[in-house]
């Protein structure tokens, strides 16, 4: 680490690797200019006042969006219906025949389920923009009939994410790095310089109720919860059990092959920050209805405060560990890495073959999951419980979501360009 700087100058000595980063950059600047674009013909009062009232769903929404979302830009919607897109096209892959066979057919599978993700993602920002203009359509503006309005306001949010989906994915082909999690992740860290003013105002509270020394262990107390919850994330994000594989020796001819010990990885956080986001889709959503539907009974508003009571979090925290074992059945498959191992001759030192192999990664895993679930909701709720005690806004405290984005998207960026790096035969990050 202590070269990178270095390294980044002889990055930019390499042409392509130099035009790629350009190029990143310049799509990050594009996006950040699009979320100042006004939306024309709705109320951006009235649409503030809409997303208050969703509590935490407005509030994250408005976090991965870079504050486009609270100011009614063009980009108010961003990458949302395309995470939603391809949450609905993974989860229909393992019910859907046609999808399942798809994705088992390489890169041009690939290419068509990206596609109909594409589809649903404009049919998913079309759907969310006649919401948006139905729950404030009678603040937006009189100068055009409404069905001109809605058209036109529904339009506008689904070119606007239609365009951050295309952007994204010119990243991912003429950038560095994952170009969906990049714009994710630096809308959130756009909004550092607010939260720095917030500790500030903060810190003119505690001075004025309390003493300065106090205030100024507040503010350190702060600053460390964030940078310990940084170091555990990258920690956790890097992590991985290691299972040792021998493989057998072949003589083929007069040569021999084999015969070498290599290990199998498995990731600590393999599921990143998905079960986060399914749960939260599950807990806002009868808070959502209601405040679409513009209920005032007792029930609505229990769903709308929802987010204030502790039985919110306990409910929040089993959603995270079972969409964490739910997300770990679909995406790993234990009988399949087995059978590779198996194929190539290899085996797992005092594990037989084939099922026994293939029990022993599943246990292995989900004693992995386990450990996740814990952390994952060790992160998320931390911030809320500190909130809770230090008597301040839980804004204040950086979200432990978007620490799993950011820290996600800094690594992702890492490990590509070091491999852009060691393909040239440059020194890399890691020493």
């Amino acid at each position: 680490m202590g070269n990178m700087f270095d390294t980044l100058r002889n990055a930019f000595r390499i042409k392509d690797l130099r035009q790629k980063l350009f190029f990143t950059l310049f799509a990050l600047l594009i996006y950040r200019l699009g979320t100042q674009v006004p939306v024309p013909g709705i109320d951006a009062i009235a649409f503030s006042n809409l997303v208050n009232r969703f509590g935490q769903l407005g509030s994250f929404m408005d976090i991965i969006s870079g504050g486009a979302f609270k100011q009614v830009s063009i980009f108010a919607l961003g990458i949302q219906p395309y995470i939603n897109a391809s949450i609905i096209i993974q989860l229909l892959t393992v019910a859907i025949p046609y999808l399942k066979n798809l994705s088992e057919e390489g890169e041009e599978g690939r290419k068509k389920l990206q596609q109909i993700t594409r589809y649903v993602t404009v049919g998913l920002a079309l759907l969310m923009s006649f919401f948006y203009w139905y729950g404030t359509r009678s603040a937006a503006s009189t100068a055009l009939p409404n069905w001109i309005n809605a058209i036109m306001v529904m339009l506008s949010f689904t070119a606007g994410s239609a365009f951050v989906m295309w952007l994204g994915e010119q990243i991912n082909d003429r950038g560095i790095g994952n170009g969906i999690s990049i714009l994710i992740g630096i809308g959130i860290i756009s909004r550092l310089p607010s939260m720095i003013v917030q500790l500030y105002y903060t810190f003119l509270n505690w001075t004025a109720s309390r003493n300065v020394v106090l205030a100024v262990l507040g503010v350190v107390f702060v600053i460390a919860v964030f940078l310990f919850i940084i170091a555990l994330v990258v920690f956790i994000s890097s992590s991985e059990r290691r299972i040792p594989v021998q493989y057998a020796k072949k003589v083929v001819g007069r040569k021999v092959y084999g015969g070498q010990s290599s290990y199998l990885p498995i990731k600590v956080n393999q599921s990143g920050v998905l079960p986060v986001i399914f749960a939260v889709s599950v807990m806002v959503m009868p808070a959502t209805i209601a405040s679409f539907t513009g209920g005032q009974g007792p029930v609505a508003q229990f769903f709308l405060n929802f987010d204030r009571n502790p039985l919110y979090y306990l409910i929040y925290a089993v959603l995270i560990f079972a969409f964490t074992f739910f997300y770990s059945s679909i995406s790993f498959n234990p009988v399949e890495i087995a059978n590779n191992i198996q194929k190539n001759g290899g085996f797992i030192p005092g594990i037989r073959p084939g099922k026994p192999t293939a029990d022993f990664i599943r246990e292995t895993a989900n004693r992995l999951s386990w450990f996740e679930a814990l952390f994952l909701v060790f992160i998320v709720i931390l911030p809320s419980v500190l909130s809770f005690f230090t008597k301040t806004s839980s804004a204040l405290w950086f979200g432990g979501t978007a620490v799993l984005i950011v820290v996600g998207v800094a690594l992702d960026m890492i490990n590509q360009l070091e491999a852009q790096m060691m393909m040239r035969h440059y020194k890399g990050f890691l020493d």
